[in-house]
């Protein structure tokens, strides 16, 4: 038996409550996770989990030796960082997930940076809008926009962004340029961003003065993906509400009026979330450094 692969698989049970989502996110299968706990229980000589058909509960034991396993594999992943430091040699995989726009516009385009610095370091970058399970997915960190909602993880503020209400001019030549946020549902289509994890349009929010309107507005068009939702304000579907940075280039060169720049709702918090009870590496940690680098510089 591979007693530190063992080690390390019943701690990813333990996190993930799985033996299938054990498997899943360490890419082996499933059969060879339960054989690994199995092995190690035998070795022990103590049982770690209590299975059922129904149910996968850690016992008294297994909840044990799964802190001092875990203190023991940050232990050794603390030694190996600690040879890579020294050597300035930074490396292995980084696994982040994040939305369509933060991804094409913000992070990709800065990577040639990253890399310079860090040549020796691998990112696995999953890209969508919706919310992925850090644990179960095997994910180290992703990035949140909004308040805080999963209070169970780790977070470290990134940045801000500000809002800017656009349309293209033609879009503006047909229908007139509003006034005021109100105007958008009685004159106005616009362009809506759904939630990909629970399908509800998110309302536009505008504030001055201490006026605040939310506004859904209606239109022809909704869509679930914050590169789409662009995309649609572009062919000129309607009037879009979203990101600073992601109309800044579109706004320069004309391609997007900004519209309403009086009722700008307060800025948007941007966070980068990893799970608490995992040891965060030091490859994982200059990268989430150099994140907090970047959105130093949104708008």
């Amino acid at each position: 038996m591979n007693q530190l692969l063992a080690m390390r698989v019943f701690a990813r049970v333990v996190q993930t409550g799985s033996f299938t989502r054990a498997a899943d996110s360490l890419s082996l299968p499933k059969t060879s996770v339960s054989k690994l706990v199995a092995e190690l229980e035998e070795h022990l000589g103590v049982r770690l989990l209590q299975r059922t058909t129904r149910r996968l509960t850690v016992t008294a034991d297994g909840m044990a030796y799964y802190e001092r396993a875990m203190q023991l594999m940050v232990e050794l992943d603390d030694l190996d960082n600690s040879f890579a430091c020294a050597q300035g040699q930074s490396r292995g995989k980084v696994r982040v997930d994040v939305g369509g726009s933060v991804a094409t516009l913000l992070i990709i385009p800065a990577l040639p940076d990253f890399y310079a610095r860090y040549p020796n370091i691998q990112i696995e970058m999953g890209v969508s809008d919706r919310q992925v399970d850090l644990i179960s997915e095997n994910v180290d960190c992703v990035i949140r926009g909004g308040p805080l909602t999963e209070l169970s993880m780790a977070a470290r503020p990134l940045g801000t962004s500000s809002w800017t209400t656009c349309a293209t001019p033609g879009y503006l030549e047909r229908f007139g340029i509003p006034a005021d946020p109100r105007d958008l549902e009685k004159h106005h289509r616009t362009v809506s961003y759904h939630s990909a994890r629970n399908g509800r349009v998110m309302p536009a929010r505008f504030e001055r003065n201490g006026e605040k309107y939310e506004i859904r507005g209606h239109g022809i068009f909704t869509v679930n993906e914050s590169n789409a939702h662009l995309a649609a304000g572009l062919a000129g579907l309607g009037v879009i509400h979203t990101f600073t940075y992601t109309v800044q280039s579109h706004i320069e060169r004309g391609e997007l009026v900004p519209i309403l720049e009086d009722w700008r709702p307060p800025r948007y918090p941007f966070h980068v979330l990893y799970p608490p009870n995992r040891h965060l590496s030091n490859r994982v940690r200059v990268f989430i450094d150099w994140l907090a680098q970047l959105f130093a510089g949104l708008s």
